[in-house]
């Protein structure tokens, strides 16, 4: 069973690629590292980093390769990335005869989104407040993601892992009204002008959509009772009306179209796409506990048809956030069965905090996942966990 581990380009830094890769490959057995080639902005608590608190920043840790990012959007670059970390990464890897994947953040860039905000998000009262999201129906933010994608790929590795190509959803840095999950789902809801021509394209009545989004959201935020349930697009329909659930789904054709560029790039140079779907990480990455229908069931709320993507991506990725080994099975069964047999399925699993105890509860996972369907199974996160956490990888696996 393939596998790999993910890992940040300041543990490489900081430890050395080469003890880096021994500890992921030798030590612990995975088949190869997932380094994060372009990442976004935020602060994490690194146990064994080279500092127990890293910031880091939104963009890219390699030099732009020439020709590329000739739009609007040209990536930040990452401090150090004039030392050219994933070569030393690609040596390493090559030198343990082990996969290298490039892990790319795409559509999450508070630096680009605060510099250009027309191309993020514009809810349904014409306000744009999310500057970490690019909207994915802009041509600008579409060719910067396939640009990206080829950056990637031309550092020499065998697969581009894509995080965040796809719609975001509603959040606030402060929020005092109670609003309910399908409240929070519409007021996520992009109306830009290039989300509104795609959903007319598809026959949907997008101003009346979005004049049903106002209403009912607004009532909330004059003081009216929130929707009580989960989002489903039964539940949408009756709360909000049938145009809403239309507007919505056109959604997937954006993200859909985008995924089919960037998987042609990807190809082109050399590559292979992994793309991450979002949903897992939506439902269990607080608490690894998630409830409700499984994830492959609510990727449309990201504007995600695991069904389409089955037929274009030739990997794709979903997070297991959970700590009950069943969940986890359930989760990659869906996702199998959504996404037929040719297409190879990664599973992420977090081998501590919040969802493994020990490295027998670690293993009891990889076997749920593996007979489930998954092709390989992949761990989050180097540079997250403590090393005695990391420890229980190798046992996990040795088990199957």
């Amino acid at each position: 069973m393939d596998s790999s581990l993910y890992v940040f380009v300041e543990d490489l830094r900081g430890e050395g690629a080469a003890a880096v890769v021994d500890r992921a490959v030798g030590e612990y057995g995975v088949r190869g590292v997932t380094v994060g080639a372009a990442y976004h902005r935020t602060r994490d608590v690194t146990p064994h980093g080279a500092r127990r608190v890293t910031p880091r920043r939104d963009g890219a840790h390699f030099p732009i390769p020439d020709g590329l990012f000739t739009g609007r959007l040209r990536p930040p670059v990452q401090p150090g990335a004039e030392g050219r970390p994933l070569d030393d990464a690609r040596r390493e890897t090559a030198r343990r005869g082990a996969a290298l994947h490039g892990w790319a953040v795409f559509l999450r860039n508070e630096t680009l989104g605060e510099a250009h905000p027309d191309l993020t998000p514009e809810d349904c009262f014409g306000d744009r407040g999310a500057p970490a999201d690019l909207c994915p129906a802009n041509p600008p933010v579409r060719e910067y993601a396939v640009d990206l994608a080829r950056a990637v790929a031309r550092q020499g590795v065998d697969t581009v892992a894509a995080e965040a190509l796809h719609f975001g959803e509603f959040g606030a840095e402060a929020c005092a009204v109670p609003l309910g999950p399908m409240d929070a789902f519409l007021f996520g809801l992009c109306f830009c002008e290039w989300c509104l021509r795609q959903a007319e394209d598809f026959g949907v009545d997008a101003a009346a959509a979005r004049q049903e989004c106002r209403r009912v959201v607004g009532a909330v935020l004059d003081g009216g009772p929130p929707a009580e349930g989960a989002v489903t697009r039964a539940a949408l329909t009756a709360y909000a009306g049938p145009e809403v659930v239309a507007y919505a789904r056109a959604r997937t054709e954006t993200v859909t179209s985008l995924v089919s560029e960037v998987t042609a790039a990807v190809r082109a140079e050399g590559a292979r796409l992994v793309y991450l779907d979002p949903a897992g990480a939506a439902k269990g990455s607080a608490d690894g506990a998630p409830t409700g229908p499984y994830a492959a069931h609510e990727a449309w709320r990201f504007g995600v048809d695991v069904v389409a993507l089955g037929d274009i991506v030739p990997s794709y990725g979903v997070r297991a956030y959970a700590r009950d080994p069943s969940r986890v099975g359930g989760d990659v069964s869906a996702y199998r069965r959504s996404l037929g047999a040719g297409t190879e399925l990664r599973v992420v699993l977090r081998p501590g905090a919040p969802d493994t105890d020990s490295a027998e509860h670690l293993g009891a996972k990889v076997a749920a996942a593996r007979a489930a369907g998954a092709d390989a199974v992949d761990f989050y996160h180097y540079g997250l966990v403590p090393y005695a956490v990391l420890e229980r990888i190798p046992e996990a696996l040795v088990r199957q």
